[in-house]
């Protein structure tokens, strides 16, 4: 097992990366001070699989808990959603000191996280990621949110968990395109942060892309250090956490035009960092090779490249919707060099069109 700190004062936790964590995660929740009524928000893909497994864990904890399940799906990212399980929460007797756990991908851990957030102005929350770009990704850093029809992530707080469990038993049953799509989350750490990282993945392909045990629990635990030093640094994203946007802007953009139904959060962010990248090569930032070389891992990771079939003059409208726009300006993250990034507010209306028009 690897534990990685995420160092935050007194909001500091452990994320636990390993197989079969069930007796670490037994003594996590004996060990705190929690009420005894607990809930599992899950999912209709992961709660025939491990829902039980782990409210019987709780059980042997000491703990009372309740399973809850919603769709499957970004969908589900809702207010009318949020409040079925405020419902729920509320009817099983939840109090402050009450623990919500987070069984499943991002959106159930966003979703989760929301909740636990609100409800009674904060209780204590657990990550329990079944997917790799949960794991490498929104389950790391306290950044939980439900979705408005203008925009992803439009509502939402930065609210961290208590304690985050990555059992890699449970990637055995994801389907082979959830494993690419959490690839291209770990992609970015390299180019964004760390060249060294970027070689790792370029050298050791087939054995990630087999999940390797040693391959994965290192790429895993890569990607969760750089996302944890990055996070410690700037908990609320007052400067350098920005960088960790990367492609999402206009990502965030494709999955809004496609309705969140043709391409995963992965998926777009790749081709979000295709067009951040081309972009930055028309500020002079990059080469043409760095280009190339983003391309060809993306590709190689079976990662779509392209967004087909969506609006230009559209999606340039909806980056404006963005989170991240302040005042009318898009905070771009471009790239210097694979390991290098920078952000600029002014890039030029013009040459923004000009890459949307590549990537689509």
């Amino acid at each position: 097992m690897r534990i990685v700190p995420v160092n935050l004062n007194e909001k500091s936790y452990n994320i636990y990366i390993g197989h079969n964590l069930e007796t670490t995660i037994i003594d996590f929740f004996k060990a705190q001070k929690y009420s005894q009524k607990a809930l599992i928000i899950t999912d209709t893909n992961i709660a025939p699989l491990y829902a039980d497994s782990v409210k019987d864990l709780l059980t042997k904890a000491g703990f009372n808990a309740k399973i809850a399940i919603i769709p499957a799906g970004e969908q589900s990212k809702s207010l009318s959603v949020a409040e079925t399980l405020y419902t729920q929460a509320i009817e099983h007797g939840l109090d402050r000191k009450s623990p919500i756990i987070a069984l499943g991908g991002g959106v159930v851990g966003d979703l989760a996280g929301f909740i636990a957030a609100t409800f009674m102005r904060g209780v204590p929350f657990i990550q329990m990621p079944t997917s790799l770009l949960a794991q490498v990704d929104s389950s790391v850093g306290g950044k939980v949110a439900v979705n408005h029809a203008l925009g992803k992530n439009l509502i939402g707080a930065f609210y961290q968990p208590q304690a985050v469990f990555m059992d890699l038993e449970m990637m055995k049953t994801l389907p082979t395109r959830e494993i690419s799509t959490g690839l291209g989350e770990v992609i970015k750490y390299g180019f964004i942060y760390d060249h060294n990282f970027y070689t790792y993945l370029t050298e050791h392909q087939q054995e990630i892309l087999q999940l390797k045990p040693e391959a994965l629990i290192h790429i895993i635990a890569r990607s969760c250090e750089i996302k944890a030093d990055v996070v410690s640094k700037d908990e609320c994203e007052a400067g350098l956490r920005a960088i960790l946007n990367f492609g999402h802007t206009l990502g965030h953009a494709i999955e809004k035009e496609t309705n969140y139904a043709v391409y995963n959060h992965g998926e777009a962010v790749a081709i979000g960092m295709v067009g951040a990248s081309k972009l930055s090569f028309k500020l002079g930032l990059i080469s043409q090779d760095v280009v190339d070389k983003m391309c060809q891992l993306l590709a190689n990771m079976n990662l779509p490249l392209k967004a087909k079939n969506c609006n230009a003059q559209k999606i340039y409208q909806d980056i404006f919707h963005d989170k991240k726009t302040v005042n009318g300006k898009v905070n771009w993250v471009l790239l210097e060099d694979i390991g290098k990034v920078c952000i600029k507010k002014d890039v030029p209306e013009k040459l923004v069109k000009e890459t949307i028009l590549e990537i689509l």
